[in-house]
């Protein structure tokens, strides 16, 4: 059985065999190292953060007695769900994204670790904000994510990508055609106005490549 360490747009923590392209943690452990089962909780700290998955050659037993570790599909992916990039493993990333963190608040001095994770908090435990499908190409930034609630029950995840939308999976995109009604904007509204002065987040390959849209 896969462990359950795969993030999901929406912040869940999921079950999954594919394990992405990026991984992270949220501020320590929130798994039963014996077991390998996460607890009730979803978080140790506010310092949820979005990491590479090779560094220094480091090498760690997933889910053991450090900290959980949680996997990505891609940082587009981690932003959605409220992580940031990591300072250590990701410097020059995570230095780009607080630049324009502050830059979208109107602030000069570069954005501290401590202030984003207080602000993100806040922010990604809050309800999603609503959004009509037709202000979302003119209002927001590639790498926005959203969530598309049908009759049915079930729940899609779509992300903006140069003016159009892609389906979200857990081992990729696909092209989707332009939604109508309302969605729910997953990305926190900081991580927003930082993609829009500027930050460009990593995506997976397969949200590069280009293929005729398919119904939602």
């Amino acid at each position: 059985m896969p462990l359950q360490n795969r993030v999901q747009p929406d912040g869940d923590i999921a079950a999954i065999r594919a394990r992405g392209t990026m991984m992270g943690n949220r501020g320590g452990r929130i798994h039963d190292p014996d077991t390998r089962l996460l607890l009730n909780r979803r978080w140790a700290s506010k310092a949820w953060i979005c990491c590479v998955t090779e560094f220094k050659n480091r090498h760690r037993p997933v889910m053991g007695r450090s900290y959980t570790e949680l996997f990505f599909l891609d940082e587009v992916t981690a932003l959605a769900a409220g992580h940031r990039p990591c300072f250590e493993c990701r410097r020059a990333d995570a230095l780009r994204f607080a630049e324009c963190f502050s830059a979208a608040r109107g602030v000069s001095d570069r954005a501290r670790a401590a202030e984003m994770d207080d602000i993100l908090h806040v922010q990604r435990l809050a309800p999603p904000k609503p959004v009509d499908a037709d202000e979302i190409l003119a209002s927001y930034p590639d790498g926005t994510m959203f969530a598309l609630s049908e009759e049915d029950g079930d729940r899609r995840f779509l992300a903006l990508r140069s003016a159009a939308f892609l389906e979200w999976a857990s081992v990729g995109y696909r092209p989707a055609s332009t939604p109508q009604g309302m969605l729910d904007v997953l990305t926190p509204a900081a991580v927003v106005d930082t993609l829009h002065a500027g930050y460009r987040p990593r995506w997976h390959a397969s949200g590069q490549a280009s293929a005729p849209a398919i119904p939602v």
